[in-house]
């Protein structure tokens, strides 16, 4: 069984959390009050007027007038993000993070332990609540698939078990537009098709779903049917890291785009720091409005896991490897891989001085990143980021 633990409304649940004052308040994190910037993260009561992630702040002001903005603190949430790590490493070792407020952990090898999953997932979810004072949304089943959507049924605090007998039962009535990949243009597809059901889906010959969406008809007719085959890979294993967010609204503003750009990758060579990891080929995912995914790759001098570095080919990538194209982005993706774990480092002559600053600055990073999260420290080129969150 897996576990799929996410975080209710992480970024305004920590800031209601260490200012009491905003309980029951709506709280708009990211953006201001005058209608500057863009909404990083909204709690649930801001969340009833309509305000989302992405949103432009004036129009959440619009929305909801009497909202508490605040300035995002990116790297406090990372801290509470690492505190709540320890908490999964506790039951597990096999944690998959996806981003500050979401893993995936597989807790097979745990059982004899700790008891079943679903005892497993309600003392995650009650020693985040006790330790932390937050609240966390948990689903347990038997693929990734699965326990991903059965976290998000019951947000918030939700907890939702979905045992092997029961998976087909489980998705057969929710909507088509649960599966994986299926969005807006797809959804429109499927509805033409009167297929409104994942059950309605799976009734359908594999060849006909093939036939009509091609080799990923096969995934969704493979979802639909509860198969899910990825296990969970901690970073320790990982042939590569990355992160990646979806964006609630999709974005057109390219330097919006830059200023993601930065999170991902900060985020990105932390993990590969604290794993000792070097990588030699930096990697941008970008999926537009109509959901056509463009990857595109940059090998690097030398392997690396210094912050700046990869972000200049992240950069890179992202300003001038991408074809020219109109629409907005929906999803935002950074990885590196060809990992080298030698520890040897070639010695460029002329540039030597600069990179070894950048590898001093990443040292005290991460010290402070961990002693203290951080909260004073914000990498220039991304600062406008704190107005963006997934």
């Amino acid at each position: 069984m897996i576990l799929h633990v996410d975080m209710d409304a992480f970024y305004a649940s920590v800031e209601q959390r260490d200012d009491p004052t905003l309980v029951g308040k709506p709280v708009i994190v990211g953006g201001s009050a005058e209608g500057r910037g863009v909404v990083a993260a909204a709690n649930y009561e801001a969340r009833k007027f309509g305000v989302h992630s992405a949103m432009a702040a004036a129009q959440a002001k619009r929305l909801c007038p009497n909202a508490v903005f605040l300035k995002p603190r990116i790297d406090h949430y990372a801290k509470v993000s690492r505190q709540i790590r320890e908490i999964f490493e506790q039951f597990t070792p096999l944690v998959e993070p996806l981003s500050l407020d979401e893993a995936f952990l597989d807790v097979r090898g745990s059982v004899p332990l700790f008891g079943p999953a679903a005892e497993i997932g309600r003392r995650i979810k009650q020693q985040i609540r006790s330790e932390l004072r937050l609240v966390a949304s948990v689903g347990v089943a038997p693929t990734k698939f699965v326990a991903k959507i059965a976290s998000d049924l019951q947000k918030p605090d939700g907890f939702v078990v979905v045992n092997p007998e029961e998976v087909r039962g489980f998705l057969d009535p929710l909507p088509v537009g649960r599966l994986w990949g299926v969005g807006k243009v797809t959804g429109r597809t499927f509805a033409r098709l009167g297929i409104r059901t994942i059950g309605q889906l799976r009734q359908l010959p594999l060849p006909t779903v093939h036939e009509l969406f091609g080799n990923a008809g096969e995934h969704y007719w493979q979802l639909a049917q509860g198969i899910d085959d990825r296990r969970v890979v901690p970073d320790r294993e990982a042939k590569s890291i990355s992160h990646e967010t979806t964006f609630t609204e999709d974005i057109a503003d390219v330097e919006l785009l830059r200023a993601w750009l930065v999170e991902l990758v900060e985020q990105v060579a932390r993990r590969l720091r604290r794993h000792g990891l070097k990588g030699r080929t930096v990697e941008l995912k970008v999926r537009y409005a109509d959901f056509k995914t463009i990857s595109r790759s940059l090998t690097l001098a030398e392997p690396s896991h210094t912050t700046q570095e990869l972000l200049a080919a992240g950069l890179e990538l992202l300003t001038q490897r991408l074809p020219p194209r109109s629409l907005p982005v929906r999803l935002l993706g950074f990885g590196v891989t060809k990992f080298d774990e030698s520890g040897e480092t070639q010695q460029l002559l002329f540039d030597q001085p600069e990179r070894e600053r950048n590898r001093e600055l990443d040292r005290v990073a991460d010290q402070i990143t961990s002693k203290f999260g951080k909260r004073a420290l914000h990498r220039g080129a991304g600062f406008d980021h704190r107005d963006a969150d997934a």
